[in-house]
């Protein structure tokens, strides 16, 4: 007996195995789909997998309306998960406000929101997206390139919540499955792709990043993308780990002025990350909010010099005074 293709066994596998060990087996999930190879092939095996664990599955196609003919695209897109048999089927068209951190940011917060007040009203536990190893080992190789802490080349995990105290799931199924796979697999069912421009397009730092990792298999051997995603996941078991002890400290400190006596103890890696626990959690935005920051905090503890007030994104201060750690607002 002829099994299927392996491209699309990969990801048929994958999407299993996923769907296995989160729990999900049995319920009501929703792909994310904007026509191209890596959502359409994670559309192909949803829509083969799910329902064989008991499950349904429908689509989400979001239209950010930023290119010539987007609509179409959508509707194409759509029109092939119904014909995977997907159902629901949903074309959402949103308005992307070109601000904050960029265009591509704005999009994908615009697309995330779109994807999770579906999920939501369509009474989905989860939220399938299409990104793959590849995506990985590029997530890893900007965090490097930035100089970012572990947390950022943890890279992306497979399951999150949707957002703080959601029960939705946004989830990465293919994450062990290559861009060649997921071609390979629309491919051999005879799939139409769509090729987002922008994919191609310099001007984006991941565009380059992904340039570059041919140029790394050539110079240092093949492999180099599976291996940046393997240090990512060893990355995100050592990140949650010290992400834990820092919840816990913060918990212990109770709330601000800190004594620096009891700050000092505790290792660096922990104590940056109460710094940024306790920004985040006054207000400061994630996205401002930068190691250099976070070193300038802690030099108020480990380099004291009698120095100012640190400033924070989100109009935070913090400073020292007679011993004790505070944060203000210095808003007006």
């Amino acid at each position: 007996m002829v099994g299927p293709d392996p491209h699309v066994a990969a990801a048929r596998v994958a999407v299993r195995r996923t769907v296995q060990s989160l729990g999900l087996g049995g319920q009501f999930l929703l792909v994310g789909c904007s026509g191209g190879a890596d959502s359409l092939a994670l559309a192909a095996a949803a829509g083969f997998v799910v329902p064989r664990l008991g499950g349904t599955v429908g689509a989400v196609v979001v239209d950010h309306g930023l290119q010539p003919g987007s609509a179409r695209v959508a509707e194409k897109a759509a029109a092939q998960c119904r014909q995977l048999g997907l159902a629901p089927v949903q074309v959402l068209t949103v308005t992307v406000t070109r601000a904050g951190e960029g265009p591509e940011s704005a999009a994908r917060d615009a697309r995330y929101a779109a994807l999770t007040e579906a999920a939501r009203a369509h009474g989905a536990a989860a939220v399938l997206l299409g990104h793959t190893r590849d995506d990985q080992a590029e997530q890893v190789l900007l965090g490097l390139a930035r100089g970012s802490g572990a947390r950022s080349l943890a890279g992306m995990p497979v399951a999150r919540p949707a957002g703080p105290g959601a029960v939705i799931q946004i989830v990465r199924p293919l994450l062990t499955v290559s861009r060649t796979q997921t071609e390979g697999a629309c491919r051999a069912l005879g799939l139409s792709t769509w090729t987002d421009p922008h994919n191609t397009d310099p001007g984006f730092a991941r565009v380059r990043a992904r340039a570059l990792l041919p140029v790394l298999e050539g110079a240092l051997g093949p492999g180099i993308s599976a291996a940046l995603a393997r240090s990512a996941d060893l990355l995100r078991d050592d990140a949650d780990a010290l992400d834990a002890a820092a919840r816990t400290a913060y918990e212990q400190l109770g709330e601000p002025p800190w004594p620096v006596s009891r700050l000092v103890d505790l290792p660096v890696a922990v104590r940056r990350r109460v710094w940024r626990e306790l920004a985040l959690g006054a207000g400061s935005p994630s996205g401002a909010l930068s190691a250099e920051h976070l070193r300038a905090v802690d030099d108020l503890v480990t380099g004291w010099r009698g120095q100012g007030p640190v400033d924070l994104p989100g109009g935070l201060r913090v400073h020292r005074r007679a011993g004790l750690v505070s944060l203000l607002d210095r808003t007006p």
